[in-house]
């Protein structure tokens, strides 16, 4: 498959050096119930060269009783 299946081992990768940056805020919108925001950024997934980059976003919600 030549390094592009979802398999980090799968037999024929273009090792790289994985790299992440990750973002985030965390915000209480209400007594007990929060909110987050986060983002990622990721140089060579799954540390092949021919993947990538990947951006990750994601939001979170808390709520405390």
């Amino acid at each position: 498959m030549g390094g592009k299946g979802f398999l980090p081992g799968d037999g024929n990768l273009n090792y790289g050096r994985e790299n992440i940056v990750e973002a985030y805020y965390n915000a209480q919108v209400w007594r007990g119930y929060f909110m987050g925001f986060d983002i990622q950024h990721i140089n060579n997934p799954g540390y092949n060269r021919d993947r990538g980059p990947v951006l990750v976003p994601s939001v979170r919600f808390h709520l405390e009783f």
